[in-house]
């Protein structure tokens, strides 16, 4: 097995077990869910708008829970992720809920390999890019799937988020803004239970702002825009502080948490 199989097959397993403790988490919440509560947050709400009718590809989509909140919205929906277990359960959820999404298995960098389809709209969000070694033929995989003139878009941590590490209590300033290592972590617990023993196991890695956008644009897409975020609508970082609009930020506000990127397919 080469090293890049081995780190995906490493992250499949640490994965399958994150579905079931993340399904019965207050983060994902599963009961109010299942009620009708949206997952989406609002940096994407905004930015897509009415999807009603459209045709949605929702990249590395977990569990499936905003694969089905796109679908709720009106949006024909297709998700994909590397999780065995994920799909499963996100399958599970869709003829539970009476929904219409498709869930396909697969590392997102094979999506082509497995869905043929154009879609109106690419939608990836939060957590995603890290997990990936090279950007450009996630770009390349976009542009395929994408109609001319269908959108991307984009919810994303910035990559300035990932140059600490938080396993140590503080954080602390230890990853390159852009580097090609893998980082490696092993840690007891998970973002969205932090006090769960499950051992995740992950290799990931950091990407600048300047590789998201060349990956996309030597592909093909046009960038609408750019923006950046001191607010984060998770509270998955430590000693963030709400503020009075229910998002998350540092104390210090020093550097954003978020970006948004939205692009076109021109040709």
């Amino acid at each position: 097995m080469d090293l890049e199989k081995n780190y995906f097959f490493i992250n499949k397993q640490t994965w399958n077990t994150k579905v079931k403790v993340h399904s019965e988490s207050e983060m994902y919440d599963m009961c109010a869910f299942k009620s009708g509560k949206s997952s989406l947050m609002s940096y994407e709400l905004e930015a897509l708008g009415n999807v009603s009718g459209k045709s949605l590809l929702h990249l590395q989509c977990h569990f499936g829970q905003d694969t089905l909140s796109w679908s709720r919205l009106g949006a024909k929906c297709v998700g994909v992720d590397l999780s065995d277990e994920g799909i499963k359960l996100a399958k599970e959820l869709n003829v539970e809920l009476q929904l219409d999404a498709e869930f396909v298995c697969c590392n997102v960098l094979d999506t082509s390999e497995h869905i043929s389809e154009q879609f109106d709209i690419v939608f990836t969000s939060y957590g995603v890019i890290g997990w990936l070694p090279d950007l450009k033929p996630w770009g390349k995989m976009i542009a395929e799937r994408l109609k001319v003139g269908g959108t991307f878009f984009m919810a994303e941590f910035h990559p300035i988020v990932w140059m600490f590490d938080y396993l140590e209590g503080k954080p602390a300033m230890k990853y390159g803004y852009m580097q090609d290592e893998p980082i490696y972590e092993e840690y007891e617990g998970t973002y969205a239970k932090q006090d769960s023993k499950m051992i995740s196991k992950e290799y990931g890695w950091n990407h600048g702002l300047s590789e998201v956008i060349n990956a996309l644009t030597v592909a093909g897409l046009h960038i609408e825009y750019l923006n950046e975020y001191s607010e984060s609508p998770y509270n998955v970082l430590p000693n963030l502080i709400k503020t009075k609009n229910g998002m998350y930020k540092t104390a210090a506000d020093l550097y954003p948490l978020i970006f948004t990127l939205k692009a076109t397919k021109i040709k």
